[in-house]
């Protein structure tokens, strides 16, 4: 049975750590603006621009490439969907980057912004629903690392209903069982999306003190006066585990929004 790599899990922490400090180099800075001026709202080149930089930003190109690929397979309206999300994206990059400070932090959350922004007001979840086989080679495992525009795409799509959620985070855990063994498998019995909907239909018994959180990270209060605080810790621990994603990796995206 394969185990946990804690050599790669260190790894992962030290990029982490030394991504916060980077700041996006002149000659990337000058490569990429000087691109962005060439690049067209049409097609992925303005992807392109964002390839090999010095704050490791990776996976617009590709994202790109494999939606417009895919798009033949859609409705006229998917079509129009996935246009749409990454004519917004390109034109967005080129308005913010020269206005974004070179830090590589908030070069990222430019992009991730950017990303949550056109992919909502475009519905690309709409599109994308009917075709999750052509997203396979986008959600993959290995890409979550380090946090990317990989990982803003996988918590977009995690929204996109359950059918979409389902495939995904049972598509990511399996291939997270296969670096890291059975510590995916203990996060796969504990955090499906349906248990995770669950507190908010069943009824808690009263215990006579505040229990303990349990596998799930619900924390059960006492009811009566202490019932609205209950629901909100109920609220709060279903956002963080309802995507069905090992716990280490939805805080990394969080760690790389900040």
């Amino acid at each position: 049975m394969p185990v946990l790599n804690m050599d790669h899990l260190h790894d992962v922490q030290e990029k982490l750590v030394s991504q916060a400090k980077k700041r996006l180099s002149l000659q990337s800075t000058a490569e990429i603006q000087s691109c962005l001026v060439g690049s067209g709202d049409v097609g992925c080149g303005t992807f392109q621009c964002f390839n090999n930089n010095s704050c490791e930003i990776q996976g617009l190109h590709h994202i790109c490439l494999t939606l417009l690929h895919n798009a033949g397979r859609f409705d006229s309206q998917g079509k129009s969907f996935v246009k749409d999300a990454l004519r917004c994206m390109a034109l967005g990059l080129r308005q913010r980057f020269s206005c974004v400070s070179r830090r590589c932090s908030a070069v990222k959350e430019m992009v991730f912004s950017l990303q949550r922004e056109c992919y909502s007001k475009h519905q690309l979840c709409l599109a994308l629903r009917d075709h999750m086989d052509t997203m396979g080679n986008l959600v993959q495992f290995h890409l979550l690392f380090p946090p990317g525009p990989y990982v803003e795409l996988m918590n977009f799509l995690l929204k996109c209903g359950d059918e979409v959620r389902s495939w995904v985070s049972q598509r990511i855990r399996g291939q997270c069982e296969q670096h890291w063994g059975a510590l995916c498998s203990s996060f796969g019995s504990t955090c499906s999306p349906s248990q995770s909907d669950a507190p908010q239909h069943t009824t808690v018994p009263t215990p006579t003190a505040p229990r303990p959180i349990t596998a799930q990270g619900a924390l059960q209060q006492p009811t009566g006066a202490a019932e609205p605080e209950d629901k909100s810790g109920l609220s709060q621990t279903d956002s963080a585990t309802e995507s069905g994603f090992p716990v280490s990796v939805e805080s990394n995206v969080t760690a790389s929004q900040t």
